[in-house]
This record gives structure tokens, sequence and C-alpha cells, in this order.
């Protein structure tokens, strides 16, 4: 399957500078969405499909798009995994590492051990009256989260953040740079390093972690497939919770009216979380690569052409969700694009919503009285592939 780095014929194409996606990607797929919902740019060498209906459709003909991009980006920082496989292939390697992530093992297994970390954590902010919740809380939270959910008993929360970042930066890096790469490599050979380790404790001894889980799989996992495939749930699950926790507390503390709402009642939280990852969803766009000829969108694509199924566009889009650029935990529900769908739907998604909505945000809301944001230290949402706050600079009264 070749992959042509041109448009499909009959495909506009639309000029769009990289930099100015990541400072607000959202006008731009406005205007894609209204003129052109399938075009071919050139600044990220692939056509994006960026309109609801059709980006649900492509989900669920994975036959045609295909996630065995040739090239990808993800392929070249973690090597083969089940995000760039389809079936059965990739239904093999997900049965084997899904089990600790489904809801009953979620609430069951891991639960616990989340609020205690929650606790530590709050316990040595609380005295200081201020913080940064994204480098102070949540991504500390969700990366020592993620360690235990995956069985990596030798690797710190710092150490997972790090790795994390430096994935994430190389899957979203669209402009080649030789420093992005470097990073990744370095990240990538310690996990390997960290998750051969595990291995050889649960081989033994099963702990009931996503590890522990592929090592005693019934459909044989090599430990080259553990050690991709964990790279690739190290990059998500820490993003995505962090994203969600900071994107959610700064809206609420942007609107008192609705946060009061929630504290009154705490069954609302599962609202701000579903809300949240609509409104900025944490990972914005992931690759397609056309399997066979298909028409989508007005353009019939050819075999072989490369697709980006723009999923924070989906969000947005005004023909599914009313007023969709407001942040608004009581609109009426439809489902969202965050956590993708069809094969491919995100197994980390429990987790997530439970760490956040569950824990995270009534724990920093009730123990952190008068939580308000900080004066004079604006807080910046950053990012198209990925996006989130690079920060969340909050007050709150010291006991």
């Amino acid at each position: 399957m070749s992959a042509p780095a041109a448009p499909a014929p009959g495909a506009p194409v639309v000029e769009l500078d990289l930099a100015e996606l990541r400072d607000d990607p959202y006008p731009a797929y406005a205007e894609l969405r209204r003129t052109a919902p399938l075009a071919w740019v050139p600044s990220v060498g692939r056509h994006l499909l960026t309109r609801y209906e059709d980006i649900v459709r492509a989900e669920k003909l994975p036959e045609v798009f295909s996630s065995r991009e040739e090239g990808s980006l993800l392929l070249r920082t973690v090597g083969p995994n089940l995000l760039r496989e389809d079936d059965p292939v990739h239904r093999r390697l997900r049965a084997a590492a899904e089990p600790p992530t489904r809801p009953r093992q979620v609430r069951d297994l891991w639960a616990a051990s989340f609020e205690r970390t929650a606790h530590q954590l709050l316990d040595r902010l609380e005295d200081r009256g201020e913080a940064d919740l994204i480098a102070d809380f949540a991504e500390p939270l969700a990366a020592a989260n993620l360690a235990l959910v995956l069985g990596l008993r030798t690797a710190s929360a710092h150490d997972i953040a790090d790795w994390s970042r430096a994935m994430m930066a190389a899957n979203g890096n669209y402009a080649d740079e030789p420093d992005i790469w470097l990073r990744a490599e370095r990240a990538t050979r310690a996990i390997e390093d960290a998750v051969a380790e595990a291995v050889d404790a649960v081989t033994d001894t099963p702990d009931g972690s996503v590890i522990s889980s592929m090592v005693h799989a019934a459909d044989p996992v090599s430990p080259t497939e553990i050690q991709n495939n964990v790279k690739v749930v190290i990059g998500g699950g820490v993003n995505e919770p962090r994203d969600v926790f900071g994107v959610g507390a700064w809206a609420l503390l942007r609107r008192p009216e609705v946060l009061e709402r929630v504290l009154k009642d705490p069954a609302v939280w599962k609202r701000v979380f579903e809300e949240t990852a609509r409104w900025i969803s944490p990972i914005g766009m992931y690759p397609r690569q056309l399997a066979q000829d298909h028409e989508i969108a007005g353009v019939t694509l050819p075999a072989g052409s490369r697709v980006a199924l723009v999923i924070a566009s989906g969000n947005r889009d005004e023909s599914v969700f009313e007023r969709a650029d407001e942040f608004d935990p009581d609109r009426p529900h439809r489902p969202h694009l965050a956590f993708g769908g069809g094969p491919h739907f995100c197994m980390g998604a429990w987790v997530a919503r439970h760490e956040v909505s569950a824990i995270a945000w009534p724990l920093v809301f009730s123990r952190l009285k008068g939580l308000r944001l900080a004066e004079n230290t604006p807080d910046r949402l950053d990012g198209w592939v990925f996006r989130g706050l690079t920060s969340l600079n909050v007050t709150w009264q010291t006991p």
C-alpha cells in the first residue's frame, strides 16, 4: 500500500500554519467543517477529516481506514503497537492488555490506591496556599497511578511523566525536530529496561497489572510487543487524565456558578468529565491510511491516502453540539469522540474517568478551601495533536 504525499484528485488544498494550530486550532477547524470537510493540508502531509459524522463513519470502517499507516510518527517513536494494527493482531494484543483497565477492575483493584496517592499529594500542598495544579498534582497523580496499573514497580511518577512527555512530543513531531526524536529515543530505551524488570517479577508472581496480564495471556505476547505497547499506554495514560483534570478545573474556576452546583451534587462530576473531554480533546487527532479507494465528504480517496481523523474538530461540530464552543456540563448528552471509537476505543478511558471525576476533582475542591485562579499568572492552552493547559496556577486559604 503506497502512501502518496499529495492531495487526492478533487480534494481542496488548505494551507495551515502549525504554530497557529498549536495556539488555537478551533477557528481553522470551523472553517474546514464549513468549506472543506476533507482537505489536504501540506504542512501536515495528509488529508484532515473534520466533520463529526464523517469521523464516526470512518471509525466504523476499519477495513477501509486502516490503522497500519506507513511511516507513522507513533511507529517511529515506539515500534509496532496495537494502536497501529488492525484485527486480528490488534484484537490479540488488546485482549491481552485490557482486562486490568475494565470498570470493575478499576474499582476493585486500583481505586483505593488512586485515592491514597491523591491524598498524599494534597498533604504536601495543603499548607502552601498556592500551586501549579498541573505540575504539582495532576501530572504526578496520573503518572503514579499509571505506574501502578501497568506494573512498573521500579519506575517513579517522575520517570513516567518524563517518558510520556518525550514520546507524546515525538508522536506530534510533524515539524521533524531532531531534538524531539532524541528525547523520545532515550525515553523508549528506559521504558524497555523497566518493562524487562517488571516481566521478570510477574512471570512467577502475577499481580493483576497490565504487564502481568500480557505475560500470562492465553494468546502469547512477545517481550517486544509488551515493551512497545507499554510505551503507547504511557503516552496517553498520562496526558489524557492530566489534561482533562486541568482543563475541567480551570473551566469550573472561571464559572463559579457551575462549580457551586457541582459541589452541591457530586453526581455531576461525571458530566463535567465528559464535557471537558469533548470541549478540549486531549488527543486531538489520529492518523489512518486508506486500504482501498473510498469516497467520503465528497472526495474519492485512492488506496494509500493518508487521513487524519480530527476528533477535536468533530467534538466542536455545531451540527451535533449546540453552542459547541462553550463549556456546558448541562448540555444534552451526545456521544463525544475524545476516546475514539470502534475497535480502537481508548483502553484507559475508565481509568481516566475514575481517577479524575471520582477522586481528583472532588478531593482537590474539598481539601483546598477557597480555591481560585492565581492573579497575574495566566494559564495557556497549547497544542493541536495533543492539547491541554501548560499550567494551572491557583491559590487557596491555608489551614
